[in-house]
């Protein structure tokens, strides 16, 4: 699964990667976890938008937006029959920037984070999707990151690994006019040299840390 990531970047050379307008007051994230708030790029009219979402999908037929806390994630084997995801992986795609994210091992009892980040250094898009939500009055919009099996490298930190959108198929992800039948080529893991991983401070347990000590080496805490 992917549960927190982080998106450091200054908007600008967002708005260069991802050809969307520099997003408005967009300071660095760097605990990004879900229910708050996520900067996304989506197709609208034709054209790439940026905006702000809550993380945690809440499907336009829910009764009660709490559904959210458990759509963080969705599994690219079954987002086309998912009752919650299978209109907006049709509709409603998008591309959710990062600098990296986090995921947890199990060691002597304890879990260990890591960052997990592009061996480059650079920006990357996560795969997602987005839904509008709407009910008396209230309205409310939502995204949800794809997921599949990890690679070799990673998989011996977790099995599940987010989706990663290649730069050259951003268009194709947000088009409303591909179906969703002809994206299966892209629902799977990054090549075993994309990412690196190191272990970073407990510090990012918890989600009220957002800062630049959350993504400091291990080593260099101790």
């Amino acid at each position: 699964m992917c549960g927190r990531y982080m998106l450091a970047r200054d908007a600008q050379s967002l708005a260069e990667e991802f050809g969307v307008s520099a997003p408005d007051r967009l300071a660095p994230r760097y605990n990004i976890s879900p229910t708050q708030p996520a900067l996304i790029v989506r197709e609208v009219d034709r054209k790439r938008v940026a905006a702000l979402v809550r993380w945690g999908l809440v499907p336009f037929w829910a009764d009660d937006i709490s559904i959210g806390q458990r759509m963080i994630n969705a599994r690219s084997e079954t987002v086309a029959d998912k009752p919650a995801f299978r209109a907006a992986f049709r509709r409603r795609r998008c591309l959710v920037p990062a600098d990296g994210y986090y995921e947890w091992q199990s060691r002597d009892g304890r879990k260990q984070p890591y960052l997990i980040a592009p061996a480059d250094g650079g920006c990357f898009a996560l795969a997602g999707l987005w839904e509008h939500w709407q009910r008396d009055g209230n309205e409310l919009e939502t995204m949800s990151l794809m997921t599949c099996a990890a690679n070799a490298a990673l998989g011996v930190i977790h099995d599940r690994m987010p989706v990663v959108i290649a730069r050259a198929d951003y268009g194709r992800w947000l088009s409303g006019d591909t179906p969703a039948a002809q994206l299966q080529d892209l629902l799977k893991a990054a090549s075993d040299d994309y990412f690196v991983a190191r272990a970073v401070s407990t510090r990012v347990n918890s989600p009220r840390n957002d800062d630049i000590e959350c993504i400091a080496p291990l080593a260099a805490l101790s």
